[in-house]
């Protein structure tokens, strides 16, 4: 049998073998947990818009999820084509975890993620060999901290899954809180778990049509005298505080002074709290607070948009009420700039834009933007969905085009994607079809039908 090969030629068996193997690869490659087999299937939108987002959390120290933002990160830029930039964030997540584990070991539970991403980055690189090395750093890690509940996964692993679940829309927040209340229960003692758990549930609620239930109100309540100095959760408690009935003025400035000591990311809780004066304190007295945090960080692009923000409620808020012109040049200005800082994730601001120019009685801008907007050719089916949804109404009050209004509300709602928009547009169109008083009702009837 050995010198078989002297009388047949078996180059014929090889490519058979070389198929097994790589079928065996790929298996062990799906059955990792890490962000390429999460299902998380992003829109290029979303990933852009995510990827903006984690940039702005910073490198604050002390921030505990900065290996899970680096992570994510690295699949983010691999998702978008920039392996380079992919292996760079991998490879730092993996040192801030050790970093904020305190450990100057290449193994723990915490980078199982973390290698299952780069075995991954690897396979899709070409580089087999790299990619089995960490197939076997994650199967060794794995043995060597096994999960503390049977038939579940490692609560590190669930923690970091339930963190990267929260950035990917609403229809994955209910997944996510699942998730963490599992990591918790086998490792109580981690308190930024706990914070971020409290944190997807405060956002879920405030996107949904439910009201803050006694028993969220209390996990809060606990999160936030466990974790003290997370002021991004302190902001959260006061707005639930708030729509409790109790004033949280005095508390709220107090807070302010607290974040504008603290170095200014994402994650200082400026957003919240700035949320928390529009609604509770006192909008002119948002913007005033927005325009100081600014003033002592000119450069922040993130306090830029927060400031726009501000400006963009304050202005629709006031339609019963003549504004200033410079407030409308204010919030234009900041806009502007907000769309160079964002390039490729402005399309919410632009939007914003136009309609400030609609509202200023500037038509002929907004029809500008909107025209522009809708000729841009690298529109998703997400970001072409939020336009016309957009468009439709901005055509519809503006422009008084009830018919146009009603085209691109059907535009939104045929495309196959749960969202907001979609939503608002189905509805809007079914209110028209009940009143039964427009002379496309027919079409309009006939639409909605095919769309079930």
């Amino acid at each position: 049998m050995i010198l078989l090969h002297k009388y047949f030629d078996l180059s014929f068996l090889i490519p058979i073998s070389a198929a097994r193997s790589q079928t065996t690869l790929e298996s062990k490659l799906e059955a990792l947990q890490c962000h390429f087999t999460w299902d998380l299937h992003p829109s290029r939108t979303t990933l852009v818009c995510l990827r903006d987002q984690l940039e702005d959390i910073g490198t604050e120290e002390g921030y505990s999820w900065l290996g899970h933002s680096y992570n994510l990160q690295g699949y983010i830029h691999y998702q978008l084509g920039f392996t380079d930039d992919a292996c760079r964030f991998l490879c730092r997540a993996a040192e801030a975890f050790r970093q904020m584990r305190n450990t100057v070991s290449d193994e723990g539970p915490w980078l199982v993620v973390n290698h299952g991403n780069l075995a991954w980055l690897h396979y899709h690189k070409g580089e087999r060999a790299d990619c089995q090395a960490y197939l076997l750093k994650v199967d060794a890690m794995m043995n060597e901290y096994p999960s503390p509940s049977q038939d579940e996964l490692h609560p590190e692993i669930y923690a970091e899954k339930a963190w990267t679940l929260m950035k990917f829309g609403a229809d994955k927040r209910q997944l996510a809180a699942d998730y963490f209340q599992r990591a918790i229960r086998m490792q109580p003692d981690m308190v930024e778990w706990h914070t971020s758990h409290v944190i997807g549930l405060a956002n879920t609620l405030r996107h949904s049509d439910k009201k803050l239930g006694a028993d969220i109100f209390e996990k809060m309540k606990i999160a936030k005298e466990h974790d003290p100095e997370n002021l991004f959760l302190a902001a959260l408690y006061f707005e639930a505080c708030a729509e409790k009935g109790k004033n949280i003025e005095s508390g709220a400035r107090e807070l302010a002074r607290r974040v504008l000591r603290k170095p200014i990311s994402s994650y200082s809780g400026i957003a919240p709290l700035l949320r928390l004066y529009r609604i509770y304190v006192s909008m002119d007295e948002a913007i005033d607070l927005a325009e100081e945090v600014l003033e002592r960080h000119p450069d922040e692009r993130y306090l830029k948009r927060c400031a726009a923000l501000c400006y963009k409620k304050r202005i629709f808020q006031g339609r019963d009420n003549p504004l200033e012109h410079s407030m409308i040049d204010r919030a234009i200005s900041l806009h502007r700039e907000v769309i160079t800082l964002y390039p490729l994730s402005s399309l919410t601001i632009e939007i914003s834009l136009a309609n400030i120019y609609a509202e200023s009685n500037n038509q002929a801008e907004a029809d500008q933007i909107y025209e522009e907007l809708l000729e841009r050719p690298d529109l998703d089916p997400e970001g072409a969905q939020m336009l016309y949804n957009y468009y439709a109404k901005y055509v519809h009050f503006s422009r008084k085009e009830s018919y146009k209004s009603i085209e691109y509300h059907m535009r939104a709602a045929a495309i196959p994607q749960q969202s907001s928009y979609r939503k608002n547009s189905v509805n809007t169109l079914e209110r028209i079809r009940e009143r039964n008083r427009n002379r496309m009702c027919r079409e309009i009837d006939e639409f909605l039908n095919n769309l079930q």
